[in-house]
């Protein structure tokens, strides 16, 4: 009895040590082992907070061959310090501290942290306007055009969308928005362009993120496509240095065009891709900026789960 107490008091000093100091992938484990759960477990509590991750991953957390970054996973984060009877945002916190320090490859590319931030600001607004990351739709296309402004700061954008229902009754859409560094999102303002209207705008100041719902005329059917425009102004922070979009699932095709003003025209211009936000960039290729509309752009024919961005260097 004695070797159990002693074992047991081991294992909680090991969790307070881990939750203190990190790694994210060490104070899981000790976590997990602390409450003598196996992965099994874990997945079947996880399940019954609505959140599916597998035994795989779960194990590849907390060896530290992965972290969690998509939407859904952090979800697990802040489930499993319920789960696992942990201080709230200890996980979370931990998760945040393990940011890539970015190098010259991509010098202004936002942090891990401001990633893990700005998604925990996301499904709190998406909360707030009774919306989940399944909209009910898929991607079929989207389009972005992106201006940068005399300033060099992200003026706006441009997005069309074509969309088809694989639910009954859809009738918006949630568009987020994601500001440079030091962004006012209280200030930006969204546009219906065509085939729909504004609804509720909702915003989150310390991670610049923007949600806005833009309203169908009609309700789609299980099958339905609609194409429709908005656009978001913006022009709230300094030097833009590169627009990157995160897909969480594969989909459609995705174009993006980033347009500069002509007396802010960078010396290079490249597009990439990453795996996610915890792995580096790859996919290099220099694009050539057009003369007469002062522009580069990418298309992605079918795209894949992960990132791709377009990036640009002022001198």
């Amino acid at each position: 009895m004695r070797h159990g107490i002693q074992h047991a008091d081991v294992a909680t000093a090991e969790l307070e040590t881990a939750l203190r100091d990190g790694p994210f992938h060490v104070a899981l484990r000790a976590a997990i082992a602390a409450r003598g759960l196996p992965l099994q477990r874990v997945q079947h509590h996880l399940s019954r907070y609505g959140v599916k991750v597998g035994v795989t991953s779960l194990s590849y957390w907390q060896q530290g061959a992965r972290r969690p970054q998509r939407p859904e996973s952090l979800r697990a984060v802040r489930a499993l310090e319920e789960i696992l009877q942990l201080p709230d945002e200890s996980l979370v916190r931990l998760l945040a501290q393990a940011e890539e320090r970015p190098g010259p490859a991509h010098p202004a590319a936002r942090s891990y942290r401001s990633r893990v931030e700005a998604s925990g600001a996301l499904e709190k607004l998406l909360a707030e306007l009774g919306a989940s990351l399944d909209s009910g739709l898929h991607m079929l296309g989207r389009h972005e055009r992106v201006r940068i402004g005399s300033r060099r700061e992200l003026s706006g954008r441009d997005s069309q969308h074509i969309v088809r229902a694989h639910k009954d009754g859809i009738d918006r859409y949630v568009a987020v928005h994601h500001g440079d560094p030091g962004c006012a999102p209280e200030h930006m303002t969204v546009h219906a362009l065509e085939n729909c209207r504004t609804g509720r705008v909702r915003w989150h100041h310390d991670t610049g993120v923007l949600l806005a719902e833009l309203l169908f005329d009609t309700r789609l059917r299980i099958g339905d496509t609609c194409l429709f425009r908005y656009g978001v102004e913006d022009g709230t922070a300094g030097a833009s240095r590169e627009y990157v979009r995160d897909f969480g699932s594969p989909g459609g095709q995705y174009a993006l065009e980033v347009q500069f003003a002509k007396d802010a025209l960078p010396v290079r211009c490249h597009r990439f891709t990453q795996h996610s936000v915890a792995a580096p960039r790859s996919g290099r290729q220099e694009l050539t900026l057009s003369g007469r509309h002062r522009s580069v752009h990418m298309v992605e024919p079918r795209v894949r789960s992960g990132i791709v961005g377009i990036g640009w260097d002022w001198e």
